[in-house]
């Protein structure tokens, strides 16, 4: 049996929900597997194929191995072919890709014995917090939170004419050290601060209301603390909002900056890298927009739709000033 599963990339927090919440975007990582008579056999191409592991090391191998043991199933031998598109250590929910990826690929291997809630408990104990592996489940936004012994989680769908410029600094900064950083208290105005505009957020999703979801980004919490770590981020910020954003957000742990857009709008993005390449950072653009699906087990058909969404994105980059 061939599985291809198709898993988005994810921005985490958007802003003041830290560990929280998170949005999935139409950037892609796929996981091609199949059993083999024998043996793990592991490529990949596209981001991190020079230092991604081949071996039993390897992430999405790892994460397979053990929903394999979860339902009792033992394959002869393994075949991957890991195709990444999302960038790995910028903040944009690659490690949860290939944990969704891994965890999905091996789930259809054996005939779909786990549900996707059940599939979220496995990633969000790997990966030690829900807030990237739910949207990338789900897709949309994604709300979680553990409450009497079990995940719940709330998805909504972004507005319409919501879009990103996605800004991702040519260095990593891996999730332990943007960790690190974060101060184990924090002032109470500050965490009434951030729990009242997750509610305006949560509230502004819910309704299709920009300017609210504008008004709710802003964050205490992590951003503040992690802003040294990332040369330039205030005028980042300050470019993007200048050019007409509604907001602009940490990705994750970083170092990529998210600016909501109402409408694709490259300006913001071209803005963003003059900020960055003034700081010393060279930068990548890209313009995205909401993933609404979340994982998908793909055919031709639907790969073909997915890139031809994705160029009519790319051509028709206007700005809603």
């Amino acid at each position: 049996m061939n599985v291809h599963v198709r898993v988005p990339a994810t921005t985490a927090n958007l802003g003041p929900g830290f560990d929280l919440m998170g949005m999935a975007v139409d950037l892609y990582n796929e996981v091609f597997l199949k059993e083999t008579d024998g043996g793990l056999h592991i490529t990949v191409e596209g981001e991190g194929a020079e230092t991604i592991p081949l071996d039993e090391s390897n992430l999405v191998y790892q994460v397979a191995h053990r929903l394999f043991r979860e339902v009792g199933y033992t394959p002869r031998g393994l075949s991957f072919h890991l195709k990444n598109d999302i960038p790995v250590t910028r903040g944009l929910g690659s490690s949860s890709a290939a944990v969704v990826g891994g965890l999905a690929a091996a789930n259809r291997l054996c005939g779909d014995p786990l549900s996707l809630l059940e599939l979220l408990a496995i990633a969000a104990d790997i990966e030690g917090h829900p807030d990237n592996v739910a949207p990338a489940l789900f897709g949309g936004v994604v709300l979680t939170t553990e409450a009497k012994g079990r995940l719940h989680t709330v998805r909504l769908d972004p507005p319409p004419e919501l879009a990103m410029v996605a800004a991702i600094p040519e260095f990593e900064l891996p999730t332990a050290l943007s960790r690190e950083v974060l101060p184990s208290l924090v002032p109470r105005q500050d965490a009434i601060f951030n729990a009242a505009h997750v509610a305006l957020m949560t509230a502004a999703l819910m309704r299709g209301d920009l300017e609210q979801f504008s008004a709710a980004l802003a964050d205490r919490l992590h951003q503040p603390y992690r802003s040294p770590l990332i040369p330039g981020m205030p005028d980042v910020i300050a470019a993007a909002d200048r050019a007409g954003a509604l907001g602009t957000v940490l990705s994750g742990a970083g170092p990529t900056m998210i600016a909501f857009t109402e409408g694709p709008c490259l300006r913001v993005g071209q803005e963003m890298q003059r900020a960055f390449a003034a700081h010393g950072v060279d930068s990548v653009i890209r313009v995205l927009l909401p993933d609404r699906e979340g994982v998908a087990y793909q055919g031709k058909e639907l790969i073909s739709t997915q890139q031809d969404r994705k160029q009519d994105t790319q051509q028709e980059i206007v700005c809603h000033d």
